[in-house]
């Protein structure tokens, strides 16, 4: 059994055809489906669900009317004509449902994180049920799972959590053995609490959905299809024309999600690695490219380095007092404070008298400025990016430190932190510098490859 997903951009008009191919192809391999929701359903629910809350229900209602009419249109384009009044009752059901849910949003006055879900959910629940209806045509015998009857997360709303035992029996017990006779079709993201409210996994949770489905059914392989050919050794959108990267480990991924490569939901690796399940990024437009296979064993290579990784719009926040000297929980007080603002800390560096960390969500910056001002002198940098290099055991690599500074010898450094993880090495620089620091970066590491690791 496989798990195959696929985002919002795969399954919509002609892409749901090129879909069913790459699925029809693996049929032997019992693959379980995963889908997002089509296109840019999920802002367009959103966006009549704030329309409601503001008072202007009529206008959330034209919206949902809108986004039924372009579903029919999509869906029904690739049904036979015995199958679209199918369609239509199971739109006319969904939609019935919406309306219901923008007209509770209207009453409450705002979307509060438990109608935020519900509204948000219905993306998923369409694309899978119409996918599911619109693949025996096109040689797939299929079957719906609601995912919110298997997948069972806490109660915290917009950003929920499995509760993995339970989901793991449900999928194990309710979608195994149909994956015997029949593809399962399942919408990502998407999920109930142990009371039966829908949830979310948050933006960007349909990967996370795919892994814990992979992990709950025992999958061998857990495909990620997306528009891209796989991991790349730097960021496209920094610098064009990187490498594919053929093989990476769990860690090496893990620490390029989290410092800004899109391809893979930075939680997506947690199921799969307690359940050591390969999971292969793919490309649904390019469907004969091999991709990146994420393993759990150290992969092997010649190039210290296999990718590099950007965050940029980072904001660096000095903290300097004399009072650190010889001082103990000042660390303490100074990391309350971004704990009291909910603001993530991305890198720290440390000296006798000064503390520099980065963050990427400056929304309370002000506050934890004038908080941080009443014990030390603060300095504040926003304008800066991070620059994440990624490889194996980079703590014991001799003569890396060397390399990157000879790279970087045009470039002003503010920041640099290593020894905290053995896969990667972090730099901070102005984001005017980012494009030529990366340039420089990769043409040092990357200007030979390994075969073995690289296409």
């Amino acid at each position: 059994m496989i798990v195959m997903k696929f985002g919002g951009t795969s399954v919509e008009g002609a892409a749901i055809e090129r879909v069913a191919g790459i699925v029809r192809e693996r049929l032997d391999r019992h693959p379980l489906v995963v889908v997002s929701a089509m296109g840019k359903t999920t802002n367009r629910l959103l966006a009549a669900a704030d329309k409601a809350g503001a008072g202007n229900l009529a206008d959330a209602l034209r919206d949902a009317e809108e986004l039924l009419a372009w579903h029919r249109r999509e869906a029904g384009a690739l049904l036979p004509p015995e199958r679209r009044s199918e369609m239509d009752a199971l739109l006319e059901r969904h939609f019935e449902e919406l309306e219901a849910t923008l007209e509770r949003v209207a009453s409450a006055g705002q979307v509060t994180p438990a109608l935020w879900d519900e509204t948000a959910s219905y993306g998923e629940r369409l694309s899978s049920a119409l996918l599911a209806l619109i693949f025996p045509g096109l040689g797939i015998p299929a079957v719906h799972v609601d995912a919110r009857t298997v997948l069972v997360t806490d109660s915290r709303h917009t950003q929920a959590l499995p509760l993995y035992s339970r989901t793991y029996a449900r999928l194990k017990e309710r979608v195994a053995p149909l994956l015997a006779e029949k593809v399962v079709v399942m919408g990502g993201f998407i999920g109930a609490s142990a009371t039966g409210e829908t949830t979310t996994l948050g933006r960007g949770g349909s990967d996370f959905s795919a892994a814990i489905a992979g992990a709950g059914i025992g999958a061998e392989e857990i495909q990620i299809w997306t528009d891209v050919d796989g991991m790349l050794t730097c960021d496209p959108r920094v610098l064009p024309g990187g490498r594919l990267v053929k093989k990476i480990s769990f860690a090496e991924a893990a620490e390029l999600a989290y410092f800004g490569a899109k391809v893979l939901h930075p939680a997506t690796v947690q199921p799969a690695i307690e359940k050591n399940i390969p999971v292969r990024i793919l490309n649904s437009r390019r469907p004969e490219v091999c991709g990146t296979l994420i393993v759990a064993e150290t992969v092997h290579c010649r190039n210290p380095i296999k990718s590099i990784a950007c965050k940029r719009d980072i904001t660096v926040v000095e903290i300097r007092s004399l009072r650190m000297l010889m001082a103990h929980g000042f660390l303490r007080r100074i990391f309350e404070v971004f704990d009291r603002y909910q603001t993530p800390v991305d890198l720290v560096t440390t000296s006798e008298v000064c503390v520099a960390v980065t963050i990427d969500q400056p929304r309370y910056i002000g506050e934890i400025e004038r908080e941080l001002a009443r014990i030390a002198d603060v300095n504040v940098i926003p304008g800066q990016a991070i620059i994440c290099l990624v490889g194996d055991a980079l703590r014991e690599t001799p003569g890396l430190g060397a390399r990157i500074f000879t790279a970087l010898r045009q470039i002003n450094v503010r920041m640099i932190s290593e020894g905290a993880s053995f896969n990667n090495v972090s730099l901070v620089v102005r984001d005017e510098d980012l494009v030529p620091a990366v340039a420089a970066l990769h043409e040092e590491f990357f200007r030979e490859v390994d075969p073995e690791v690289f296409e």
